[in-house]
């Protein structure tokens, strides 16, 4: 898509009015683990680029490893998932989200293999914030919304994962990360891509 095309589609004001349109967007609730993640936007008024995390490697974390958006389980002092998107990013990255950094939220979806149903909320700062991961976080990093669009790097590709095969649509982050982009944070992604209408400028 054009450049000066997209830097309107990824305002402020667009994505806000966007998500209100749409209204409140949840995937059939289900028996198992809630969660919620934040989803960080860069750059205001107009959006550049996106917060992704790199998880740590450890037992127990059905995502160890994974390219995510900060976030975790739904805990009994939260009062909604955004508290617990909110929660989980200051104590994942040690970033504190204020009202005036939330821009709404984009919906749910439940888990492909797992039994978990996770929420995701939309932020926009202005700027890069200061960061502090904990034990959970190996490592954030940037990227483009332009880089994350472009047609070489979204691909299929088959892997091995968990030991088991899988063939999957994922986002090449070479020069960023690694790993690549897929599961729940590329289909939360492309959710994002999708309320905002990209698929119609392709």
């Amino acid at each position: 898509p054009d450049t000066s095309l997209l830097s309107q589609v990824f305002s402020t004001n667009n994505i806000r009015s966007k998500l209100l349109a749409q209204g409140p967007v949840a995937a059939a609730p289900l028996e198992g683990r809630r969660a919620a993640v934040a989803m960080i936007l860069i750059g205001a008024p107009h959006t550049e680029e996106l917060l992704f995390i790199r998880r740590a490697d450890y037992q127990g974390d059905p995502w160890s490893g994974d390219v995510a958006f900060p976030g975790g389980g739904v805990e009994a002092q939260d009062v909604d998932s955004r508290a617990t998107a909110e929660r989980e990013t200051h104590e994942e990255i040690g970033l504190v989200l204020s009202d005036e950094d939330y821009l709404g939220m984009l919906g749910s979806i439940n888990g492909a293999y797992l039994p978990v149903n996770i929420t995701c909320h939309l932020y926009q700062l202005t700027t890069r914030p200061r960061l502090q991961t904990n034990y959970e976080v190996l490592d954030t990093f940037y990227i483009p919304l332009t880089t994350l669009l472009e047609p070489t790097r979204n691909q299929e590709r088959s892997f091995e994962y968990r030991g088991n095969h899988h063939t999957h649509p994922i986002i090449d982050l070479e020069d960023y990360c690694e790993h690549f982009l897929w599961g729940i944070s590329y289909r939360l992604l492309q959710k994002f891509f999708i309320t905002l209408g990209i698929e119609d400028l392709r």
